[in-house]
């Protein structure tokens, strides 16, 4: 089997590249590096730098392609409300420009990697039959490219399903970008001897993912005949937690003592956001084998082996006003 994945020097495209090597499948993909790192990519995988927005060179690349897995995105929910430009141009163009080339090139199936974000805000667990109601540009970007998506495939006879994954951590997670990754962000910080940053009180509901669960579903979403057309949350319901106890595993783990920083929410910032896994454990097998704690630990020793780094601002803040975090207005990261 021939497979494509966008975004596959990037945390969750690296990981799915390692597995699909193993299983003794050929495996290109495509990457800007900006979210991503060479590093994580495979020997093997065939790989091309590219914007997933150029359609012409993405259709070339393509060919003789099985399945197609897109990765890719500027996965930054909380930035999008103060850079939708950019966030959307990325998530909407560039997943449109994906489809395209992928239908251009007969694939037989299209994974599209979407977010939880596509809920917004609304009672938990969040259900795959729930009303999507996104509360910021980044949830309305996934949420139309997931429209997109389903649209073209009816149109052109190509099978499609959509994965919706939701606050995966692991190895080979970016650990130096100020705008996401909760998780990483706290430890690297700490590991510098230096008081994470929490917005608000705290108190948001949160349930994390580790990457080699995620896999395990989406090969079954890629690969499994039986199962198309479908959309599918992938991750746990276990272990709920708020971002304050977060907090309180991470530093225990480091022998940390000193509290953190608090500052003001983010705004759209939704405070309960919690999947139900009951359709993945149906459709899927979907079983969570990897506790929070030890997938805590699997992100402290990703870091710790690669060195602490500080945190750059790649992207830029299109709307800077009295609403801006402060964070990213003076770069305290």
């Amino acid at each position: 089997m021939h497979i494509f994945i966008t975004g596959v020097a990037g945390f969750l495209g690296s990981n799915l590249a390692n597995h699909f090597l193993k299983s003794g499948n050929t495996v290109s993909g495509c990457d800007n590096l900006v979210g991503g790192n060479i590093e994580n990519v495979n020997k093997k995988v065939n790989f091309h730098k590219l914007e997933c927005e150029d359609l012409e060179k993405l259709t070339l690349i393509m060919r003789g392609v099985d399945v197609v897995c897109h990765a890719a995105a500027y996965a930054h929910e909380g930035l999008s409300t103060f850079s939708p430009t950019l966030i959307c141009s990325n998530n909407v163009t560039g997943s449109t420009s994906v489809f395209t080339a992928a239908i251009r090139n007969k694939v037989k199936r299209i994974v599209y990697c979407s977010s939880m974000a596509r809920y917004g805000d609304m009672k938990t667990p969040f259900r795959e039959d729930d009303a999507v109601n996104p509360v910021d540009p980044y949830g309305v970007s996934k949420v139309a490219a997931e429209n997109i998506l389903k649209i073209l495939s009816k149109t052109h006879n190509i099978e499609y399903n959509i994965a919706v994954p939701h606050n995966i951590i692991g190895q080979n997670q970016k650990y130096d970008d100020p705008y996401r990754n909760v998780v990483s962000i706290m430890a690297n910080l700490i590991l510098q001897n230096r008081r994470p940053i929490i917005y608000g009180d705290g108190e948001q509901i949160r349930s994390f993912s580790d990457i080699d669960d995620c896999i395990f579903c989406l090969e079954k979403l890629l690969l499994d005949p039986n199962i198309k057309n479908e959309t599918v949350n992938i991750g746990p319901d276990e272990e709920k937690t708020t971002i304050n106890e977060l907090f309180g595993i991470i530093s225990n783990k480091l022998q940390f003592n000193e509290k953190p920083i608090y500052y003001e929410d983010r705004p759209n910032e939704v405070k309960n956001a919690v999947c139900s896994a009951d359709k993945a454990r149906k459709l899927l097998n979907y079983k969570t084998s990897v506790s929070l704690s030890d997938s805590i630990d699997k992100v402290i020793k990703y870091i710790k082996d690669n060195g602490i780094k500080k945190f750059v601002y790649n992207h830029p803040v299109e709307i800077i006003n009295e609403k801006t975090p402060e964070t990213w207005k003076k770069k305290i990261f």
